[in-house]
């Protein structure tokens, strides 16, 4: 329906812009035509000749070019010569104030934006596969993009600023990426966008307006009940807004993302490499654990970072001492507040030199590294955490050797990544970091298999869906009444004696989640698996899912019979007992 309107907006504004021009060309060419026609010529033996309407048409076409190709069909008279070179002059001043028009046309503003909207909702209502719409192309954006790109999945873009929009159509993604300059909260252009599409699987607003983002879900809500939505928020009031619209929404806020990896590491020392290393962080590894300390530490910066900081290392009974040039609040807890801003003072009556941690957590990039830099001056051990505002100054912040940097716009993209490409980690980092006994040790376990699994190799985090479309042979041998176990799955269709380089995390069957589940699990239909391993094992293991000859083989450790001759055979030798 978009795509239509916007044909019908580009047709108007042609129709309006060179409707003059149009009528003059016409209007001349009717008159130099009809004047060719009734001019007599020269006479052929007493008779006097005449052009006829098609032989005048042809005459005009090939002067209009400038071809030339002379006086057809025979040789002018002397008042057709002068009637043509009327005509020339007036076609050719037409010719010029219609080609004037044509070029007023292209330059005109509301033509080239409705043409391009029109182009960007022709190419979006060609897309076949799952795609999401984001909204908003800043860092967030870009860095979700990205990873969407490594992992398959296409992604609609809708940004405001055009220099985003010409960005994007420079990048090098693995799969194509349609972008469009435009204000993502005017519901024509999430229509545009193929918010009601089947395939269109979630809207997500990553824009740095708190209020755009709110309007954005409440529009895709609207417009389609069925959608996801995830949105990036960092003020609580419009948190509790945006759960209450209903329906699959997913509020991705940084601060409370990092302050939960935070406390996640304190209670297991491997799990923010872990983290990291799932997501490809630049440098990660599985081989370095970092663990925060637990003695005191300053917060420099008490804004929505530090509070979600200060909520965490309070939950540890840790002790914290805050700078801020802002009064505190009643309701927070903290043994020591320090009213000003963070400078070489400020830290010693914080009491830097004693302290085991420090958080830079300000809203300014050069006064966090400031803060850093001085802080170490007075402390070399101090363990640090750092905020860094603009994904521009990464460079800047690698150099300082922090052990946590905390870049709200990454934080975000990851966490918005890991919802649509493998909802299930969620239940899987859930069960390793709850309170039970041995839960350390099954996440070393974890680790140790996917170091001997994945070791130096980019991981893969792949979902699969047991359904008819996706697992065509697993739910072939299941309408058939055979078991399939998911030990036989992770066999290596090439050679079954080997297993593959994965390591299963959850299998979700019905509402019942199986945290590394025992290699006897049947399979059943409609059941979600989520794995990490390598390239090569996801493209084996889907490879084996799909195909009846290589799932066949895994199970029973012969191959299946191909050719009717084959089956024939196979079938023969049964009824002996061979």
């Amino acid at each position: 329906m978009a795509a239509v309107v916007d044909l019908s907006r580009i047709t108007f504004i042609v129709m309006r812009e060179m409707r003059s021009p149009l009528i003059a060309l016409l209007l001349v060419y009717s008159f130099s035509i009809l004047g060719m026609v009734f001019i007599p010529g020269i006479k052929v033996e007493g008779e006097t000749q005449y052009m006829s309407i098609f032989h005048a048409f042809y005459f005009m076409t090939y002067t209009a070019t400038t071809t030339g190709f002379g006086e057809y069909p025979l040789v002018f008279s002397n008042a057709q010569r002068f009637w043509a070179i009327i005509c020339l002059y007036a076609s050719v001043v037409t010719w010029f104030y219609a080609v004037g028009s044509i070029v007023r046309l292209l330059q005109n503003p509301f033509f080239v934006r409705a043409l391009s909207e029109w182009k960007f909702s022709r190419h979006v209502q060609r897309i076949q596969a799952p795609f999401v719409i984001i909204c908003g192309f800043g860092d967030t954006g870009s860095v979700l993009t990205r990873g969407l790109s490594d992992y398959g999945m296409r992604a609609v873009i809708i940004d405001s600023d055009e220099e985003r929009i010409k960005a994007l159509q420079l990048r090098n993604y693995t799969v194509a990426m349609q972008g469009f300059c435009g204000d993502a909260s005017v519901p024509k252009h999430l229509l545009e966008g193929g918010l009601r599409r089947t395939n269109c699987k979630a809207v997500i607003a990553t824009t740095n307006s708190e209020e755009v983002n709110l309007k954005i879900s409440a529009l895709a809500r609207l417009l389609n009940p069925k959608v996801g939505i995830i949105s990036m928020s960092k003020v609580e009031v419009f948190e509790e807004t945006l759960a209450t619209l209903g329906g699959e929404v997913h509020v991705v806020d940084p601060f409370k993302t990092f302050a939960k990896v935070l406390a996640a590491s304190m209670q297991n020392p491997g799990f923010y490499s872990f983290n990291n290393w799932l997501v490809r962080d630049r440098g990660a590894s599985l081989e370095r654990y970092i663990t925060p300390p637990k003695g005191k530490w300053v917060i420099c910066g008490y804004g929505r970072m530090g509070h979600e900081v200060n909520w965490v290392l309070n939950k540890y009974k840790i002790k914290t001492v805050v700078i801020d040039p802002h009064e505190p609040n009643k309701n927070d807890y903290v043994d020591k507040y320090i009213v000003g801003r963070t400078t070489a003072i400020t830290l010693a009556r914080a009491g830097i030199e004693d302290a085991a941690g420090i958080l830079s957590g300000t809203n300014d990039d050069g006064h966090n590294l400031g803060i850093l830099l001085n802080a170490r001056y007075f402390n070399t051990k101090l363990f640090t955490i750092v905020r860094q505002n603009r994904h521009e100054n990464e460079v800047a912040f690698r150099e300082t050797k922090v052990d946590m940097i905390m870049q709200p716009t990454l934080v975000a993209a990851r966490k918005i990544l890991f919802i649509l490409i493998a909802p299930l980690l969620k239940s899987f980092f859930r069960y390793l970091l709850d309170d039970k006994p041995g839960r350390k040790e099954e996440m070393e376990m974890v680790i140790n298999r996917l170091r001997e699994k994945v070791g130096d190799q980019v991981p893969h985090l792949v979902t699969i869906d047991f359904t008819r479309d996706k697992s065509k042979a697993v739910i072939d041998e299941l309408d058939a009444g055979e078991v399939i176990l998911l030990g036989d799955l992770t066999k290596d269709p090439r050679d079954r004696q080997r297993k593959l380089d994965l390591v299963v995390f959850v299998i979700k069957s019905g509402e019942m989640e199986i945290v590394l589940p025992p290699t006897n699990y049947e399979i059943q239909e409609n059941d979600q698996l989520l794995f990490c391993g390598t390239s090569l094992a996801h493209r084996l293991f889907n490879a084996t899912i799909n195909s009846e000859y290589k799932l066949f083989y895994v199970q029973k450790g012969v191959y299946k019979p191909r050719s009717h001759l084959a089956k024939w055979v196979v079938k023969k030798m049964n009824k002996v007992g061979v």
